[in-house]
């Protein structure tokens, strides 16, 4: 297993300050689409000013999503992850902390964007986010490495519109392998899921580059 690097914009930390308000106003935008009642003649009115903005967006394009600037252990960070990216505007809104000990921990509430069964979370969206914490347990052992299994277990419906507790830490290192698990719970203190992963550094060459990490 191996990883395909390609060349990166770096972004200042202003720089990236500035799209990340750019992309936290296309998630306000996102929701309101989804929630709205306006008349249909204001709704294509609107489609045609977002498709101006889009056209303004689109003058100057990269060939690959940036990278911040340099963080923890020297390594360029992914800002345009689809689940911690501050870029990306389809990332929920779950800020991960780390702890001392290895264990990755959030707690978020999910808006309607993320719906699947009426009133409760997409199954698929609870999956990436279990992906998302197991592997930065992984990482937190020293040893980052890509999924190579994941066993998602759905307990119960995961509610939307509350707030949600995600943690995970990673329970055995075995050579290149790291085995985590984790869970989503409800404000209950129910878990809704449970997750499993196992993640396998690359044979040879630089790990992949992990999500940001901020130490709690």
């Amino acid at each position: 297993m191996r990883e395909v690097l390609v060349d990166r914009d770096v972004l200042s930390g202003d720089d990236e300050a500035k799209l990340a308000a750019l992309a936290a106003r296309i998630r306000e935008l996102a929701e309101a689409m989804t929630l709205t009642k306006v008349a249909p003649d204001e709704a294509a009115s609107v489609a045609a000013e977002v498709a101006a903005l889009t056209d303004r967006l689109t003058a100057e394009r990269r060939a690959h999503p940036p990278f911040g600037e340099v963080g923890a252990g020297g390594l360029d960070r992914q800002i345009a992850n689809p689940v911690t990216g501050r870029l990306n505007p389809i990332a929920p809104p779950v800020d991960f902390e780390v702890s001392e000990d290895g264990i990755v921990r959030a707690e978020f509430t999910l808006p309607a964007v993320y719906e699947g069964p009426p009133t409760f979370v997409h199954g698929g969206v609870s999956a990436m986010i279990m992906d998302q914490v197991l592997g930065m347990a992984a990482a937190a052992t020293g040893t980052p490495g890509m999924t190579a299994t994941l066993e998602t277990r759905y307990r119960r419906p995961t509610p939307l519109g509350v707030p949600l507790t995600v943690e995970a830490k990673a329970g055995r290192v075995e050579g290149r392998k790291v085995y985590a698990d984790g869970t989503i719970s409800g404000p209950d203190g129910r878990v809704t899921v449970e997750a499993s992963a196992m993640f396998i550094a690359p044979q040879s060459g630089p790990a992949p580059v992990p999500p940001p990490l901020r130490a709690s």
